[in-house]
């Protein structure tokens, strides 16, 4: 996680801090909502589980207040479900047996919380249903992974490193100078194990990995044998030799339907050279691209898609994001940039719960393991994930502080907008596009409204109407709010 901090603050002093010292949204502004420009059909929101599903996998309360909308009760206090619909399962790299006298090497700066542990734990046996495969392993992760699709997620299975023993230095944290750590006669055992977990999750947990992912952030260097947690260094080169194995593994096991994402670069920019890097045959074995946000509001977000949406047509998220800011404003910030430029189907948070406040939107404590508190960037969440919800489509507002989606069959309009301005300002939503515009009883707008810097943290208001075909509505300084506006047809 130290090393993501580093990153977001770099890119920081780019766009977004200036946004942050001046705001980017004047006072009273008019955002028109374009019906005849669509982004494609919304996917939805998720998690990986990876760390906080390893220590708190075996919680139902936790279950509900991420992937349900209804209301649960967290430590007296009533929170909103954030109605995620897909979770990402982080397939392990460690075990702590030995085998023929060789054993895992571990990083001495590597908590135990963060170690997950892999199914296939001796090389000598690939058959699943020998001794060699501990199907009893991560047991509490799993747990998180089974409530979530009984709620109805959706799941994807990634791998932050390959199994233990198939890293040269067998340390799953990555090799001692950065570089390369999947032994290259292991290619085909890593998409081996991959295709194994996602045939025996059908077989037997009732779990459908809609994507298998073999790589994360693999061209960074930062993987090390002193890291913090799982990570291998693997390049373009070695990630097109894996790609075919991993089509043919699942094949062979009759996961015909089961796609591939890739790569899940860090950032935009180097998604992009990682995806024009691939040849057209490589390139046909991903059917999504993945990509994570922790360039923040810097790089090129409208590149990438034009790359791999509007040249390859392929499918694109960002998989997996976070940031150093328990406000929310920053997350609020950076996802309506995606919206504006990347044009993603679905968007997840790196890790919901954390032990770092500002990280987590719900925090623990990394030496108790004990739940803790409910940070305000949990409501701002709240204020995309409970609204957007799968099946709208994306239209176009024009602006990067605003964005809208529309439910067809519901005559439903949504907008959520983020006041950048150090003052409060009236947003008015011009809906003139629109072949009709009612709003609800009496023309009735319901809004919810969160303040980053404190007051509201999802405060529902009924005091907005339709007049004409526009809202317009009071955004106090550094508040996220959503609309909702019903009656609406295109």
């Amino acid at each position: 996680m130290i090393r993501r901090r580093t990153l977001l603050a770099a890119a920081g002093g780019g766009l977004l801090g200036s946004a942050l010292a001046t705001g980017t949204a004047h006072a009273d502004a008019t955002v028109a909502v374009s019906p005849s420009t669509s982004y494609g059909t919304w996917e939805g929101w998720g998690t990986s589980l990876a760390w906080w599903a390893n220590v708190f996998g075996a919680r139902d309360d936790f279950a509900d207040i991420f992937f349900t909308t209804k209301s649960t009760t967290y430590n007296s206090t009533s929170l909103p479900g954030l109605g995620l619909n897909i979770a990402r399962y982080n397939l392990g790299a460690c075990s702590w047996n030995s085998v023929n006298g060789e054993s895992m090497a571990v990083s001495a700066n590597i908590p135990a919380f963060k170690q997950i542990e892999g199914y296939w734990q001796d090389w000598n046996n690939e058959d699943p249903t020998s001794a060699a495969w501990d199907w009893t392993a991560d047991a509490t992760q799993r747990a998180m992974l089974v409530k979530a699709v009984n709620r109805g997620a959706k799941a994807e299975l990634f791998a932050n490193s390959p199994m233990w023993w198939m890293c040269l230095n067998h340390n799953p944290s990555g090799a001692a100078g950065g570089g390369n750590n999947l032994q290259s006669w292991n290619y085909r055992q890593h998409a081996s194990h991959l295709a194994a977990v996602a045939l025996y999750a059908k077989n037997h947990w009732g779990v459908n990995f809609a994507t298998v992912e073999a790589f994360n952030e693999p061209s960074s260097s930062w993987w090390t044998a002193t890291g913090t947690q799982e990570g291998c260094h693997i390049d373009a080169t070695v990630q097109s030799a894996v790609l075919p194995y991993l089509r043919g593994e699942l094949n062979g096991r009759g996961l015909t339907a089961t796609k591939i994402s890739a790569s899940d670069e860090t950032s935009y920019d180097l998604a992009r050279t990682t995806w024009n890097s691939f040849s057209s045959t490589t390139k046909g074995y991903v059917d999504r691209v993945n990509v994570h946000g922790y360039q923040g509001s810097g790089g090129r977000r409208d590149l990438l898609y034009t790359d791999v949406v509007s040249t390859a047509g392929k499918a694109l998220w960002n998989s997996e994001t976070g940031d150093d800011d328990g406000t929310g404003y920053t997350l609020a910030f950076n996802l309506l940039y995606d919206f504006r430029w990347l044009h993603p189907t679905a968007w997840v948070y790196w890790q919901v719960m954390d032990p770092s406040t500002n990280w987590a939107m719900i925090a623990y404590d990394a030496n108790t393991l004990a739940a803790g508190a409910v940070t305000t960037k949990y409501y701002v969440m709240a204020q995309f994930s409970r609204h957007v919800r799968p099946g709208m489509t994306i239209l176009d507002t024009g602006v990067s502080n605003a964005m809208a989606a529309y439910d067809a069959s519901a005559g439903r309009l949504v907008i959520v907008a983020l006041n950048t301005a150090a003052s409060a300002q009236t947003l008015t939503f011009d809906l003139s596009g629109f072949t009709r515009v009612t709003g609800g009883t009496g023309g009735l707008v319901p809004r919810w409204n969160t303040v980053t810097t404190g007051g509201d943290a999802y405060k529902a208001y009924a005091d907005t109407y339709v007049s004409g075909k526009k809202v317009a509505v009071p955004v106090p300084a550094k508040a996220v709010q959503t609309l909702q506006i019903d009656g609406v047809t295109i």
